[in-house]
């Protein structure tokens, strides 16, 4: 008992102007009838919340299937009704606190009654309208326990003893308090700051109006301004000077520039790919290195490529602007390709094209712009005579797409039909001399 007498005397001290203050409370008249006053608030309070709540609720509430921000706004509203009844009983308190002051000559019971009714408001908040997982943490835990401490008088005490209480870190000085502060402060801005990056690159992502580089290169410009803008706000919330984070910087483009050079050339190259726009989402490319593919997505380090197969490439942006790079068209654009065959010698020669020609056309996928099929001869062959057919088709050849494929069937198809043969290899041989017996 000793060892807790110092523990208990300081407690003591520490509950004996509250302990005062409920013994003066008790004994004081005026004091009993503030707070009969602060029960007639919260129980008119309760009823006027009861009989407007129903016309409030439809009055807010938006047509089914109503959309755009003002719908939005409606419904946001409509979350905010459990904080009706609290909200009324603070309003009714403060209209009446002048009154009861120059009636009581003191409204220090009316001043708490104010702050536990905010503290109602606080918890009714956390409890009924936060649903988001990290907004209900942070609400239980920082608002409620803050709103506690505000409604018992103890909120500004305990933040000037932890404002008292500082950290050094090189040149960098700042509070308990400032700590804490950032740490709430910060959790908040990042959560905010993903869930506003989340919903402007849903809303730029869905303007179809724009070209696919200039919604992404919009897409980061716009993560990187939100983000950038919670940091700062976050220095300054926390009170930290800014001039020792610019001399990090300095420090930290030192070391981009001596070991991150390859990083920061991506990084830099995404950003030309993006403004440019001569490659994007959508294209079919193939670069030197012979990776070829779709691009599927563009990050600030790189591009990803998939392949007919299905498999994903990561390509550094810095590839696509030190090296050549084939692109052979945006999502849609026309292609001409081009298949190979032979015929006997023995064949009529004229009739080839007026054979493969038509058939060819007559695939659903052959485009008649800008040039239909086109049959030509193309060499003398040890076998037979080479002929080459160009055709063109809305899109690529990638393996997805077996263009070729169904245009050499419809060309073996259209010569067998025609009774001209293809050939297979010849071989003469010739013997000189006589034969041995």
């Amino acid at each position: 008992m000793e060892q807790l007498s110092p523990l208990i005397d300081s407690l003591q001290d520490r509950l004996a102007p509250w302990l005062a203050t409920a013994q003066d409370w008790a004994a004081s008249p005026a004091a009993w009838s503030q707070f009969v006053l602060l029960g007639m608030a919260w129980v008119m309070a309760h009823l006027l919340g009861r009989r407007f709540r129903t016309q409030l609720s439809a009055l807010i509430t938006p047509p089914e299937g109503a959309s755009g921000p003002f719908a939005m706004i409606r419904r946001w509203s409509l979350l905010l009704l459990p904080l009706l009844v609290p909200l009324l009983a603070y309003g009714l308190t403060a209209v009446g606190e002048a009154f009861t002051r120059s009636l009581f000559g003191s409204g220090a019971v009316i001043a708490f009654g104010k702050r536990v009714f905010l503290f109602m408001a606080a918890r009714a908040f956390a409890q009924d309208i936060l649903r988001e997982p990290f907004l209900r943490l942070l609400g239980r835990y920082v608002l409620v326990p803050a709103a506690a401490l505000y409604a018992l008088g103890a909120l500004g005490p305990i933040v000037t003893w932890l404002e008292s209480l500082t950290i050094e870190l090189g040149n960098i000085h700042f509070s308990v308090m400032a700590l804490i502060r950032g740490v709430i402060a910060g959790s908040l801005l990042f959560w905010m700051g993903a869930w506003s990056n989340r919903q402007s690159a849903s809303y730029i992502k869905a303007q179809k109006d724009l070209r696919p580089a200039t919604r992404e290169l919009a897409a980061k410009a716009t993560e990187i301004a939100i983000f950038g803008a919670a940091f700062l706000l976050l220095m300054s919330i926390m009170g930290i000077n800014l001039t020792a984070v610019a001399v990090l910087g300095g420090a930290l483009g030192v070391g981009v520039g001596l070991g991150l050079q390859q990083i920061a050339a991506n990084f830099v190259s995404g950003i030309i790919l993006l403004i440019e726009g001569q490659t994007t989402v959508g294209d079919y490319v193939e670069l030197d290195g012979g990776e070829k593919g779709t691009i599927v997505r563009m990050t600030a380090r790189a591009c990803i490529l998939e392949t007919f197969d299905g498999k994903w490439i990561v390509v550094p942006n810095e590839h696509f602007i030190t090296s050549r790079v084939v692109n052979y068209s945006d999502q849609g654009s026309a292609n001409r390709y081009e298949v190979s065959f032979q015929v006997t010698y023995e064949t009529d020669l004229e009739r080839v094209a007026d054979v493969v020609v038509p058939a060819v056309a007559a695939l659903p996928f052959v485009l008649k712009a800008p040039e239909g099929p086109d049959c030509e001869l193309a060499g003398f062959g040890e076998s037979g005579v080479d002929f080459s057919l160009e055709y063109w088709v809305n899109g690529i050849d990638d393996g997805k797409n077996k263009y070729a494929s169904q245009v050499r069937m419809e060309v073996w198809r259209a010569l067998t039909a025609a009774g001209i043969a293809m050939p297979y290899p010849h071989r003469v041989v010739e013997i000189r001399g006589t034969l041995p017996a």
